[in-house]
């Protein structure tokens, strides 16, 4: 079967028809890969443990195309790695920190996503043969998301509630 490159991560996937996301920008072969991974994750409380940090990544991995909701989306997600990825903040708190960033609408400008949005994507996660793997992919994926979006760090940073 053919490849296509998501239009999000730019990672291959087989060229399938099926459904993406209604706003983070995908192919159809990279959200049916996202979504075998988070049937891995939903199933298997050993998958599940890092399921705040894959979600984050696919997240800023797949930003979407200006507009409220996926400027929202953007910042949530990135107020989130950082808060986990640089603050070691655990992922229930992180989760809380971004219920909080929320609450004010309209808070949050567009962030021009970088040219590669990381090197290591939910493809890689999805060939994980155990937890522990998958555990130590879904890490990489995120710090690799993270890294990609270095040039706004400043600015998500100032995004931080306060008391996180």
């Amino acid at each position: 079967m053919a490849l296509i490159q998501c239009p999000g991560c730019g990672a291959l996937f087989e060229d399938i028809e099926g459904p993406t996301h209604r706003y983070l920008e995908s192919s159809p072969g990279c959200w049916a890969a996202y979504g075998e991974v988070l049937v891995r994750e939903y199933s298997d409380p050993a998958y599940y443990r890092i399921h705040r940090l894959t979600v984050d990544a696919y997240a800023v991995q797949h930003p979407g195309r200006p507009s409220p909701q996926t400027t929202q989306s953007s910042a949530v997600h990135l107020i989130s790695l950082c808060l986990v990825l640089e603050h070691n903040v655990d992922v229930q708190r992180a989760t809380r920190a971004m219920q909080t960033a929320v609450k004010t609408k309209g808070r949050f400008a567009w962030l021009t996503p970088p040219a590669s949005l990381g090197s290591v994507t939910v493809a890689d996660v999805r060939a994980a043969n155990n937890a522990e793997e998958h555990a130590k992919l879904v890490r990489a994926w995120a710090e690799s998301a993270w890294t990609a979006w270095a040039p706004h760090h400043v600015t998500i940073r100032n995004w931080l509630p306060t008391g996180f």
